[in-house]
């Protein structure tokens, strides 16, 4: 009987590591396996665990393990289907959704309503069940968590709707950082739109989110929110896009913004974040689901 072929190449015991660390002649196993839409990394890594994933013939039981392209992958015996290179979609979420895979309480999450054909994706970053507009999904892990990180120093941008007058006083905490049961949010930028009667509309933002943090630095105000809408993450708007559409970004546009070459490596010529007046290319655009 034919001896397996060796197995990749081990890991570094590093975790965490960005696009630009991965070592260009392999990735981590549960990264491959994610880019060929068989299972999410984390499940990727629960299926090795159950020794489930074999490389070059062989069962592996651990996810440090970085592989080339040359290395043949199979799970439960069959081989992965060829990776798709990271795309990305525009989504404009309604209230309602949870922005989450499963939800344990059983309501009605965003991939739940999204367009038939969509491919398995994922969300960058969050928007909680009350809150709508903007919300980013991709097929790549990776990309997800490159455009997370705050040193990617984009803006997030929300026109919030609140209850009460806004003043310059009642802002100044929002715009100077403040703290709030121990954890401390890092400086907002804060405008009045208009006021209208009792409510006010606002336009804030910020750099980095933490759970809820407008909603509660407002609330700390004394300005309760009733309404709050993402309209742009980065360079990327939520424009004219209607309840529940989606629009798919060129894969021009993606590369151009986060300085990634034709292949989808980082380069050198990242471009410096932009204001979200700065409106990429047309997309593509999916209509949204019929509503039952």
């Amino acid at each position: 009987m034919a001896r397996p072929a060796p197995l990749g190449k081990p890991a570094p015991p590093r975790y965490g590591r960005s696009m630009s660390d991965i070592p260009q002649k392999g990735e981590r196993i549960a990264k491959v396996i994610a880019r060929s839409g068989r299972a999410s990394r984390r499940e990727a890594e629960r299926l090795i665990g159950e020794g489930r994933v074999a490389v070059n013939g062989r069962r592996i039981d651990s996810p440090a393990l970085d592989i080339g392209p040359k290395d043949r992958v199979t799970v439960d015996d069959q081989p992965l289907a060829a990776p798709e290179p990271p795309r990305l979609w525009l989504y404009h979420k309604p209230p309602g959704l949870v922005t989450t895979a499963r939800d344990e309480k059983g309501r009605r999450t965003v991939f739940d309503a999204l367009p038939e054909g969509m491919p398995r994706v994922l969300s960058v970053g969050r928007l909680d069940l009350n809150s709508e507009g903007l919300l980013l999904l991709t097929n790549d892990g990776a990309l997800k968590r490159r455009m997370e990180l705050p040193a990617t120093g984009w803006l997030r941008r929300y026109r919030v709707r609140v209850h009460g007058t806004p003043s310059d006083e009642r802002l100044a905490p929002l715009r100077e950082g403040l703290v709030l049961d121990g954890e401390r949010f890092q400086p907002m930028q804060v405008s009045l739109d208009r006021q209208q009667g009792a409510n006010a509309w606002l336009t804030v933002a910020l750099r980095e989110g933490k759970n809820r943090e407008i909603r509660r630095a407002l609330e700390a105000a004394g300005l309760p929110v009733s309404r709050l809408i993402r309209v742009s993450y980065g360079p990327f708007q939520l424009g004219k896009l209607t309840s529940g559409a989606v629009e798919e970004v060129r894969a021009r546009v993606l590369r151009d913004q986060l300085g990634l070459d034709a292949e989808f490596r980082p380069t050198d010529k990242a471009r410096p974040p932009q204001r979200p007046a700065d409106r990429p290319a047309p997309r593509r655009r999916r209509k949204p689901p019929a509503r039952g």
